[in-house]
């Protein structure tokens, strides 16, 4: 009987028993009475000792069928009725346990950027809390061409090497970088300056970056850059692309004296005025012969403008801002000595020029275009610069921020695949004209190009951050007694330009502001004469 009721209580036993076996057990037998199981009888005679003295002799003796029966079917009820709770008990524990264990987060490796710049500028905390797509973070490496080094494979990519020493501490390291953002030149004609190699090794690890490597290697050579601004010239024709005439020569065997003097002299690859020489004459020109002579390289030539004020038109992404700059120091080379520098109004005719040439070499994410506007009131577009441009003006944070976005976005696109939402492209705001000044009637980029242009904020100034525009002067056909303003120096348009400020504006504020603009117009056009 105990191992029957071993068995009987393993619920597996009990599972496989015959279809019908159950019922069978318990099923009533032909006796009229049924005797209580042995199991019963055991546990009863504590509680009822009167009951089982009448009949000692049948129990000890031998127990009937009827009470094995019904002992096996209480045996096997008990088992049944411990596995319902089982599992019931199982079932009630199972969401229990789904819900109780949180699920453990995913650590995501992040993206590593490289960054090659100088150490002025720390690029690490304008990416600091940025995500690609909200998952992984961006682990930052900033040096120099000159500080890295590295190693190329078909399989595992590109493997960078780099010692920076920061705070007087040397610090070594290696990595893979995902991402490359540039941001120095990668070649030039000074002594140890030439890093096309590891351009070509960030190119052979399939490594992307802003700009493209491609773009990267391309601008590498100012004249190769030059023959691709010709092609804009001829397709876009010199009305809306004016670009500066200029000749090139692979070496100084063909360096003939030009018919117009003077000229401007450009010796090779250098940048920030490096290698330009202004020649007057013939005689110069012989002498500068032997110079490229004895630096073995290219030159090109190109005719001298008499500028009034240098404009550079740059692009970040979808973001355009305008800048003039005048020299005050009265040096040929604007960046030379003292000048000015002022933000203007971003015409269409800036626009397209430096989105014709954003189209270049496959797409410029980041470029700028500068010309020289001359005291002949014409335009000549004389370079165009890539990633590697230097950030001027009063919104170098704003421009900082602009490329950091920029990164950001094309990481995602590149890296994880997901496109990210582009900005829509800014809106030019005019700013307002100078008091008593003449407004233009024509909106087009041609009338806009003639004479000095006007101040103005960033392409993406919202229309409440914009200039209010200024009181229309009257013309002669409005009506015949209004008398024309008389013509001032520009000393009495300076005061007078100080008193309208101060009497137009509805705040200290404003008028503060507006004053400062005034004075930096009219002393702008003082020195620009």
């Amino acid at each position: 009987m105990n191992y029957l009721r071993r068995r009987l209580s393993d619920s597996s036993f009990v599972a496989n028993l015959p279809n019908g076996y159950m019922m069978d057990l318990q099923r009533p037998s032909s006796s009229t009475s049924s005797p209580a199981s042995p199991a019963t009888e055991r546990r009863q005679p504590p509680a009822q000792p009167p009951q089982a003295q009448p009949q000692p002799q049948a129990q000890t003796s031998s127990p009937s069928p009827g009470g094995f029966l019904s002992s096996f079917s209480s045996v096997v009820k008990t088992a049944q009725i411990a596995s319902a709770v089982q599992a019931k008990a199982a079932a009630h524990a199972e969401p229990a346990a789904t819900a109780a264990p949180p699920p453990k987060p995913v650590i995501r490796k992040p993206k590593v950027l490289l960054v090659i710049d100088d150490p002025h500028t720390d690029w690490a905390k304008y990416f600091r809390g940025k995500k690609l797509n909200g998952e992984y973070d961006i682990r930052v490496e900033q040096a120099e061409f000159s500080e890295i080094n590295l190693a190329s494979y078909v399989n595992t990519g590109c493997m960078v090497d780099m010692q920076v020493t920061r705070g007087g501490t040397k610090v070594v390291r290696s990595f893979k970088p995902d991402f490359v953002l540039i941001r120095q030149h990668a070649y030039s004609m000074t002594p140890g300056e030439d890093f096309r190699s590891l351009v070509i090794g960030l190119q052979y690890g399939g490594v992307p970056s802003v700009n493209s490597l491609s773009s990267i290697y391309n601008f590498c050579s100012k004249p190769w850059v030059f023959s691709h601004m010709i092609k804009l010239f001829h397709t876009l024709g010199p009305e809306k692309f004016p670009l500066n005439e200029q000749t090139f020569y692979p070496n100084h065997a063909q360096m003939l004296p030009t018919p117009t003097f003077p000229v401007v002299v450009k010796l090779g690859h250098a940048h920030a005025g490096v290698g330009k020489i202004k020649v007057e004459n013939a005689s110069d020109f012989q002498d500068i012969t032997s110079v490229v002579a004895l630096a073995k390289t290219y030159a090109t030539a190109e005719p001298f403008v008499d500028s009034k004020y240098d404009i550079r038109i740059q692009k970040i992404g979808n973001n355009y801002k305008a800048y003039m700059r005048t020299s005050i120091s009265g040096n040929w080379k604007a960046n030379t000595g003292s000048a000015m520098l002022e933000q203007i109004a971003m015409t269409d005719r800036y626009r397209l020029w430096v989105d014709s040439c954003a189209e270049m070499f496959g797409g410029l994410d980041i470029c700028a275009v500068k010309a020289v506007h001359g005291k002949d009131g014409n335009d000549y577009i004389i370079e165009v610069m890539d990633s590697s441009m230097p950030l001027i003006g009063e919104h170098v944070e704003e421009d900082r921020q602009l490329i950091t976005d920029l990164v950001v976005n094309k990481m995602t696109t590149v890296l994880l695949g997901v496109t990210s939402p582009q900005p829509a492209s800014a809106k030019t705001t005019q700013p307002r004209r100078a008091q008593g000044g003449p407004r233009s009637a024509s909106g087009s980029p041609s009338k806009s190009s003639q004479g000095s242009p006007q101040r103005a904020r960033s392409a993406n100034t919202s229309p409440s951050q914009a200039f209010q525009p200024g009181p229309i002067p009257a013309s002669a056909s409005g009506g015949g007694s209004q008398k024309q303003p008389p013509q001032l120096n520009k000393s009495q348009s300076l005061t007078n330009a100080f008193t309208e400020t101060l009497r137009g504006s509805t705040t200290d504020d404003e008028a503060k502001a507006e004053t400062i603009r005034s004075l930096r117009q009219s002393f702008a056009s003082l020195f620009s004469d």
